[in-house]
């Protein structure tokens, strides 16, 4: 009987091992699809939002501002860049579309960009996957993604990619 469980223990860690390292390369190609595709890709603090009607008021699409901490690729501007994403709420009417990103004020966050053809804005690069939420560790003070993830490592493989 016991040795059933530590072959079953076994089989079972050997497997979840297996499915982590396919995860993890999942995630690495995302990340290096993400990072050879974007126009630009920064580091900032959502400063403030704005959601409007199309034209034809079938439609609400939000703005967010994002100051901008640091380019990990493309623009060096020092100015704020701001971001349109369909989906937002106008007086008591909201529209929220799945795989998009929403942004929240205050919110840090690590964004991959694509320029808008039609605007001077910029779009994140395939829906929710673009933009990563990005939070302080309480136990040690270190910026962490959602993912506990330490972000420093996340833009040392952004620049890898970038010379790939």
């Amino acid at each position: 009987m016991q040795i059933r469980i530590i072959n079953w223990a076994l089989v079972t860690v050997i497997i979840s091992g297996f499915l982590f390292h396919g995860l993890a390369q999942t995630s690495q190609s995302k990340l290096k699809n993400l990072s050879q595709n974007a126009d630009i890709i920064i580091t900032g603090k959502v400063t403030q939002q704005k959601s409007s009607w199309n034209e034809n008021k079938t439609r609400i699409y939000s703005q967010a501002t994002i100051q901008v901490e640091e380019y990990l690729k493309g623009n060096n501007n020092s100015g704020p860049v701001v971001v349109s994403y369909p989906g937002g709420e106008v007086d008591e009417v909201g529209e929220m579309y799945s795989h998009m990103p929403r942004f929240e004020n205050n919110e840090e966050v690590l964004v991959f960009l694509k320029k808008d053809d039609k605007s001077t804005n910029y779009k994140v690069l395939n829906g929710e996957e673009g933009k990563i939420n990005v939070l302080i560790d309480p136990e040690t003070g270190e910026k962490i993604t959602s993912l506990n993830v330490s972000v420093n490592s996340i833009k040392a493989q952004i620049k890898s990619y970038m010379v790939d």
